[in-house]
């Protein structure tokens, strides 16, 4: 579980969060959403111990993660970034493998029980076809999984995804958010932050909402994310159309617009 609390961040004298307080148990996908400048990034590098806390503590399973040196941290949260360009074509299955490096602090030749785990993060994801492709060679919702992969290596139950479907197109998009869920179904603890808030309806148990340096709203995206709430985040007018489909409620978002 993640916990974060009495959370305050200041660049140069001037805040950025404040007072930000929050749980994400295990087997939960939690999205973060704000519009451009509300913190999210800020709030990622702070759980990831890339900044120091001005006030606050993040917790993973009551541990305290300012306290821990990257190599301790890195056993319990990684990091997932938006994109990745390496400088030489290394084949998916070594980009893997360098998880394990991350978690045991070495740069020399991984194990064979490393590479034979690094293939199984590969299959676990469905992406195992791919290992001795290069990894530039490949799609970029297929580099996504690949850093996924790779970072289950550190075999943290913690995962921040930073806006993870940026820059691919709808169907890698939603290739990414269904393999988050079944993550979550194994017992990952996921937080991943979104500007798509039509798929907090879909794919997040939650969502946790940044404006103003606070949380606006935290619950089940059902529940939380209005009409009154999106237009505050995002200043424009929007109608939530609530659909039936396949016996379930479906919430559908239409902003308003020039014709």
């Amino acid at each position: 579980m993640l916990e974060i609390k009495n959370l305050s961040f200041a660049y140069n004298e001037e805040l950025v969060l404040e007072n930000i307080s929050f749980k994400v148990k295990e087997g939960t996908v939690l999205g973060l959403l704000g519009k451009n400048g509300a913190g999210k990034t800020t709030l990622f590098k702070i759980i990831f111990g890339m900044l120091n806390i001005t006030k606050g503590e993040v917790l993973v399973d009551n541990i305290e993660i300012n306290k821990l040196n990257p190599l301790e941290r890195a056993k319990l949260i990684a990091y997932i970034p938006q994109s990745h360009y390496p400088t030489f074509n290394h084949r998916v299955l070594n980009v893997v493998e360098m998880g394990a490096n991350t978690r045991a602090n070495k740069f020399t030749g991984v194990s064979k029980e490393e590479k034979y785990n690094a293939y199984e993060k590969l299959k676990l994801l469905g992406i195992s076809h791919l290992a001795n492709r290069g990894y530039k060679e490949i799609s970029g919702g297929e580099r996504q999984l690949v850093l996924v992969a790779r970072a289950l290596m550190q075999d943290a139950k913690v995962l921040v995804m930073d806006e993870p479907t940026s820059n691919l197109d709808y169907g890698n998009q939603i290739l990414i958010l269904n393999k988050s869920k079944e993550l979550a179904s194994l017992g990952y603890t996921i937080i991943q932050s979104t500007h798509h808030p039509q798929f907090s309806y879909m794919f997040f148990d939650e969502v946790l909402v940044l404006h103003n340096k606070r949380i606006l709203i935290k619950g089940n995206p059902k529940e939380v994310l209005t009409e009154g709430v999106l237009s505050k985040i995002y200043n424009i007018n929007l109608h939530i159309e609530k659909l039936k489909y396949n016996g379930r409620e479906e919430f559908m978002l239409i902003p308003e617009y020039k014709k």
